[in-house]
């Protein structure tokens, strides 16, 4: 899962939103260095991330790509999921996704403590509207890239895009498949 399904999965709460994202950017054990309703948002995290890698119907979706996109089809799916999560938004959430996207985006505005690399990019999440644009399949092009630039073999990320576009229905049914399961899990997760 990438950032819109954690903070949708995390609660409805600043703290659990900050610890959603944090999830990505505070790695090693929690020793009391934030509030305790942002650790538990970061375990949750955690969590989420290792049901997911471990759900079989998120290795049948992994094993839809090549063999050459192997190596980053977890990346390729994580953002593709969260492409369905806002494009099916009104199935899995009360709230529309304007509103919801416009909180958190005030609560990243006015946190003073963000970890460092959260830091540098939530200017660009919020001027841009990162989680927003996600609904459109497109983008999912440039968020990609972005995260190619990170990689030490960036091509194989970079040209995901064809790929995606030939598997968009099949995985979008092992979204729809798979999401449900995952809220289930994250309501009854002890860190909630």
């Amino acid at each position: 899962m990438n950032y819109l399904a954690h903070l949708h999965l995390g609660g409805q709460r600043p703290g659990q939103w900050l610890g959603s994202l944090y999830g990505d950017f505070v790695k090693g054990r929690l020793q009391g260095q934030y509030d305790p309703e942002i650790e538990a948002a970061i375990q949750l995290h955690r969590s989420i991330d290792v049901f997911t890698d471990r759900h079989p119907l998120v290795d049948t979706a992994l094993s839809r790509f090549s063999l050459t996109r192997r190596r980053y089809a977890g990346i390729v799916l994580d953002v593709f999921f969260d492409h369905c999560l806002a494009r099916d938004w009104t199935l899995y959430a009360e709230r529309p996704l304007a509103l919801f996207t416009s909180d958190v985006y005030r609560v990243l505005s006015t946190e003073p403590q963000l970890p460092e690399r959260l830091a540098r990019i939530a200017p660009y999440m919020v001027a841009d509207d990162w989680l927003g644009s996600y609904r459109e399949f497109e983008v999912l092009e440039q968020v990609l890239r972005g995260i190619s630039r990170r990689l030490t073999r960036p091509e194989e990320l970079a040209a995901a895009m064809p790929e995606l576009r030939r598997l968009y229905e099949p995985l979008s049914e092992d979204f729809r498949l798979f999401y449900p399961q995952l809220q289930n899990f994250a309501q009854s997760h002890p860190a909630r």
